[in-house]
């Protein structure tokens, strides 16, 4: 999902990014441990404390703090350009970091107070920061293709994201919106799921697949039409929900989401087929399992949208859905992708000063390939674990897969603290 092209790293400096991917590290170790110690919790509402203070955690703390810091890094070769504010970028980072625990921990306690409201501030902040940031760097370099449109449109629908939540938190207390705030949870839900997180990865990996394959396929035809496609389907979405919500009409906003995911994967297999490097490694293949698994989600909403014309809402169904979108998709591509750029900007960071000069150790080098391993085993098998035992609701069997899931987890903050600790060696 992220570029460690050398160029990159040269116009976003290092302590930008590397406090991103730390908070991400650390906020995905402290979900995996919450789900562990809540297993009890899955068998109730999916609109309960635990699993909405777990669900923002991955949502926020892990996936999107590693999009925004990996973006710092990637728009600028995006668009040929530099950063327009490291400052704003720093900004965007302390008060995001802030704001995310904050809101995670008015949803464990279930207290809307101003622990909440003030975490849904700072995280709107934070991401407004982020969006004028991609904006003006954008007016200022004045060239911006079809991968930089993904990337702006994304940011903006993240912006509408947390501005509902925001008015969602504050529902709660004072009645701002027509109904409770339970109404609007799949409003607020998709609009992060596919405004941010789908067009955000397609856009990237659209191109960032094609480049670590070394592949010669292009088609900016096909990404615009896809661009299209998305934003037709989430447009679609939102004024069946405000203006026309039978669930029927909803399988037009379906359709269309599934049509633009189904021209990705086409695109993404013909950059594979056309590849030059034949030999694919082993943390490609975890992200190239990613994209695979964006068909999952979309398969699981089908089912529910079905579901809901035969018979009531199963809040079991939402609950599996949410996991394999977080605990899932979104994971896997951050597992396979982080140790294809962090070793890069580390890298760059400790001898980016004698590049040329001597021998310096290959990034891939800077992280254990062991550790990968166990790490993406552990993952694997906890994932698959946990949705047999969420069907059969087993909590034995959620246990060991969290355990599971937190192992992973452990293993991956271990590869991640390597990577920082890394030391020059003398050649």
């Amino acid at each position: 999902m992220f570029s460690g092209n050398n160029n990159l790293v040269k116009n976003t400096s290092h302590k930008v990014v590397l406090p991103f991917y730390l908070y991400a590290a650390f906020a995905f170790l402290a979900a995996t441990i919450l789900l562990f110690l809540s297993t009890s919790s899955l068998d109730q509402h999916y609109f309960n404390p635990k699993i909405l203070a777990i669900t923002h955690i991955m949502a926020l703390g892990w996936g999107t703090m590693m999009i925004l810091g990996a973006s710092h890094q990637l728009v600028p070769v995006l668009i040929e350009g530099k950063l327009f504010s490291n400052i704003l970028a720093h900004f965007s980072f302390i008060t995001a970091a802030i704001g995310i625990p904050l809101l995670a921990y008015g949803f464990y306690v279930f207290n809307m107070g101003w622990p909440a409201q003030w975490g849904a501030i700072l995280i709107n902040t934070a991401i407004l920061s982020y969006l004028g940031n991609l904006t003006l760097s954008m007016i200022k370099r004045k060239k911006v293709n079809v991968h930089a449109t993904f990337v702006l449109t994304a940011a903006l629908w993240l912006f509408v994201t947390t501005l509902v939540g925001l008015l969602l938190v504050y529902n709660f207390s004072d009645p701002i919106l027509p109904t409770d705030s339970l109404h609007f949870l799949s409003l607020h839900a998709h609009l992060g799921i596919i405004g941010w997180f789908l067009l955000l990865v397609i856009g990237v990996g659209s191109r960032l697949i094609p480049m670590f394959l070394i592949s010669k396929y292009s088609n900016t035809k096909l990404l615009w039409m896809i661009f299209g496609l998305i934003n037709a389907g989430l447009l679609t979405f939102i004024i069946f929900f405000l203006y026309v919500p039978q669930i029927s009409f909803y399988l037009i906003s379906f359709a269309f989401i599934l049509f633009g995911i189904g021209s990705f994967g086409y695109y993404c297999y013909h950059s594979f087929k056309q590849r030059i490097r034949k030999k694919v490694d082993e943390i490609m293949k975890i992200s190239l399992l990613s994209v695979i698994m964006m068909l999952l989600p979309v398969i699981l909403l089908f089912i529910i949208i079905v579901w809901l014309l035969i018979n009531s809402i199963n809040p079991q169904l939402v609950l599996v859905y949410g996991f394999v979108i977080f605990f899932g998709w979104i994971t896997a591509i951050i597992l396979g992708m982080t140790f294809k750029t962090l070793p890069f900007i580390v890298w760059n960071k400790v001898y980016h000063l004698q590049a040329g000069l001597g021998k310096t150790p290959n990034p891939k080098d800077m992280f254990s390939s062991k550790i990968f391993s166990l790490m993406s085993i552990s993952y694997l098998a906890g994932f698959i674990l946990f949705l047999i035992g969420v069907y059969f609701a087993n909590n034995l069997l959620l246990k060991m897969a969290s355990f599971l899931l937190l192992l992973a987890a452990l293993f991956y903050n271990w590869n991640v603290l390597k990577i920082f600790s890394h030391k020059s060696v003398k050649s």
